[in-house]
């Protein structure tokens, strides 16, 4: 299996530390840059409203299989969380799409670190991506009261940042 960024996605957080834990709890503007080769598979893109972009956490720590979450002070596996120190650091934002201008896809919902590789990008389609039934785990207490922080602490970031894996 080979990964190979389509792009780099260019946000205002040049670190870990005060980014939004999540892309709904952020009104930031960002871009991606998309590599010239795949700009033709931005055709249509442009008639939805929101995409969900697929990337690399390229300044994650190492893999720890329990973590403790932004909203809790409980460790959990971090399978139950989207902390960004995964076996495969494959991170996702929905975002709102503003605009698409040649390479450039500006967007508003920023929640990553500037220079992070793009890995794909998908329409968010409501009919099949929202799930009216769907329930929050352990996150539901937290987000009813509306504790916990909106920034990152920068707890999942090495100090240096990594290059995408390539698998063979």
């Amino acid at each position: 299996m080979t990964l190979k960024p389509i792009g780099t996605i260019r946000t205002p957080f040049p670190v870990n530390r005060g980014v939004p834990i999540q892309s709904s709890m952020s009104d930031a503007i960002g871009t991606v840059e998309i590599d010239k080769e795949y700009v033709d598979g931005l055709e249509s893109l442009d008639e939805f409203s929101h995409v969900i972009l697929i990337y690399w956490f390229h300044r994650a720590q190492t893999t720890r299989l329990r973590v403790k979450p932004y909203l809790d002070e409980k460790p959990h596996g971090v399978f139950a969380t989207r902390a960004p120190a995964r076996p495969n650091r494959i991170g996702l934002s929905i975002v709102e799409l503003i605009k698409i201008d040649g390479t450039e896809i500006v967007f508003r919902g920023a929640d990553m670190v500037d220079g992070t590789p793009l890995i794909d990008i998908k329409p968010f389609v409501p009919e099949f991506d929202n799930r009216l039934n769907a329930t929050s785990g352990w996150l539901a207490e937290h987000l009813a009261a509306g504790s916990g922080p909106t920034l990152s602490d920068g707890r999942f970031e090495t100090e240096r940042a990594e290059q995408p894996k390539r698998f063979s």
